[in-house]
């Protein structure tokens, strides 16, 4: 009788394990989506590079699902510039869950 209390015991745990460890592929899939839309919005700049540019943006997605520059980490002054006139207000294409994102960016050197 204890064996089979023990083996009872053991199968729940293991079963709440299993269904405490499944995800939410929707949530996941959100960041994905914004660095997308982000990437395409910042595509062919108007101005060349002398070299490769990172950047840390922070987004905060209003109640109109419009992206708001909160602020861009980056030493070159016309990159946030650049950022900045590319994404605020600009109009996500799905409602977000999240209000706020850290994107990063890369501009490469033009050629």
């Amino acid at each position: 009788m204890n064996k089979l209390k023990m083996l009872v015991l053991v199968v729940a745990i293991a079963f709440s394990s299993v269904i405490s460890a499944s995800t939410n592929p929707i949530k996941d899939a959100e960041p994905t989506s914004i660095s997308k839309t982000v990437g395409k919005l910042l595509e062919n700049p108007d101005f060349q590079l002398n070299k490769d540019v990172e950047a840390i943006v922070n987004i905060f997605v209003n109640e109109k699902d419009e992206m708001v520059v909160v602020s861009v980490e980056t030493d070159n002054k016309a990159v946030e510039k650049f950022i900045k006139n590319r994404l605020n207000y600009k109009k996500l294409s799905k409602q977000t869950t999240s209000k706020s994102f850290k994107v990063p960016v890369k501009l490469v050197e033009s050629i």
